[in-house]
């Protein structure tokens, strides 16, 4: 017998072995089954608006004494996705932010001989960002009210601030000009009121984040700062809720 057709024939007993050995093993099955939870074709739209205003007179707390002033914010924040897949979705959102601070007058009291006075302190910002996001959707069992998701965000902003101080002879300023880029995840939970609108709620869990701003101090002293930073803890701060529309 011809020793190459000796090792051919060993070599397929031997390949049918293992073939055999594996096809009469059973196929491990953990029982996760995916529905559809937001079908191909839907449109994902919202728009969330925050407004806050405040205004002390002759507020105390702790060793601060004889606050007055008045402070506002206000933001929104449109939103448009369209889901590609089942149960995946891309698109993007837009904010616009601003803030205003003023102080007429403080005291900050540490003890009966130490006490410092602020007077006439100006802060306005506006903060701008675009962002693109993707989402992966879960549904919780057969449920179609109920599912999670988690977003993959890529976010790109500036804005612009200034910080006045004084009066007069004595006024002195600050303007700063700021860049940032971030990018995360922000897992959330979505529950359906009716079956073209839903309440969100998500929280920024880790990511990275740079951010850049010149600072110039009275149009005379120029500064720059950069900063980066990688986060992997749950942020509290970034916890967001809004009603958003399944077209």
């Amino acid at each position: 017998m011809n020793s190459n057709y000796l090792k051919y024939l060993i070599l397929t007993v031997f390949l049918g072995g293992i073939s055999l050995g594996l096809s009469s093993q059973e196929v491990f099955k953990r029982g996760l089954e995916q529905h559809s939870f937001i079908p191909k074709g839907q449109w994902i739209t919202g728009v969330s608006v925050s407004y806050t205003q405040s205004d002390q007179n002759n507020y105390k707390f702790f060793i601060i004494e004889n606050l007055n002033g008045d402070t506002y914010s206000f933001k929104v924040s449109p939103m448009l996705m369209y889901a590609f897949k089942d149960n995946m979705a891309a698109g993007g959102r837009l904010a616009y932010a601003r803030s205003l601070t003023r102080l007429r007058n403080a005291s900050v009291i540490i003890d009966s001989e130490t006490s410092y006075d602020i007077t006439n302190l100006y802060r306005l910002s506006h903060t701008y960002y675009g962002m693109a996001a993707f989402r992966n959707y879960i549904s919780l069992g057969d449920s179609k009210r109920f599912g999670l998701f988690n977003e993959l965000q890529v976010q790109v902003g500036g804005g612009e601030s200034k910080l006045l101080n004084g009066v007069g002879e004595e006024l002195t300023g600050v303007f700063e000009r700021d860049y940032s880029l971030d990018i995360g995840l922000a897992p959330g939970m979505c529950m359906f009121l009716t079956n073209y609108s839903a309440i969100e709620v998500n929280v920024g869990v880790l990511g990275f984040a740079y951010h850049k701003t010149k600072a110039i101090t009275d149009q005379i002293y120029v500064a720059h700062t950069r900063s980066q930073s990688a986060n992997f803890n749950v942020n509290l701060f970034s916890i967001t809720f809004g009603v958003v529309f399944y077209l």
